[in-house]
């Protein structure tokens, strides 16, 4: 399923803008006033609302697009103990180790560092579902600059903008 422009429909803005405006705010650490000012200075006169149902309409999609781009990961996966409940309700393979190593959990913590300075910056959320699909995006993103999207380096700011366009067929 490849949306093209029509699922920019009735928008004001082109989809370029819309999706810039939802990559800068899944990426840095902005809130949604800060990315309307930052248009405004552009000569765009968007408001924070507006970026707010941006971000809630396209941030699921982008996180979608981008999970098929992604290279392969080794056999070895780490996950937070807490999200285990138990290996005999069948959500964990039967052939997997869970070794409750001190410094492991480390890695995963140092890894959701990121995700936790902009939940911060945004003031947390108000519902569950509005966390769910802005978080999606925000870990789309960190992927892309971590370097986990196939073909597309960590540090190319450019190329991860005409990746995510280029997810939705609209050429940069």
């Amino acid at each position: 399923m490849k949306l093209h422009k029509s699922s920019f429909k009735w928008r004001h803005f082109e989809p370029t803008i819309i999706l810039l405006c939802v990559r800068w705010y899944c990426r840095y650490q902005i809130s949604y006033r800060d990315v309307a000012e930052m248009m405004r200075e552009r000569g765009l006169d968007v408001d924070h609302s507006t970026v707010f149902r941006w971000v809630q309409r396209y941030a699921p999609e982008i996180n979608k697009r981008v999970r098929q781009h992604l290279k392969m990961s080794g056999t070895s996966s780490r996950v937070d103990e807490t999200y285990i409940t138990s290996q005999a309700e069948r959500v964990v393979p039967k052939d997997c180790k869970l070794r409750r190593v001190k410094y492991l959990n480390n890695v995963i913590e140092q890894d959701h560092r990121f995700i936790k300075k902009k939940v911060r910056a945004s003031q947390c959320f108000k519902h569950f579902h509005t966390a769910e699909r802005t978080l999606e995006c925000i870990e789309a993103v960190n992927m892309m600059r971590k370097g986990r999207v196939k073909r597309l380096a960590g540090s190319d700011a450019v190329g991860q903008a005409k990746f995510v366009t280029s997810l939705f067929g609209i050429a940069a």
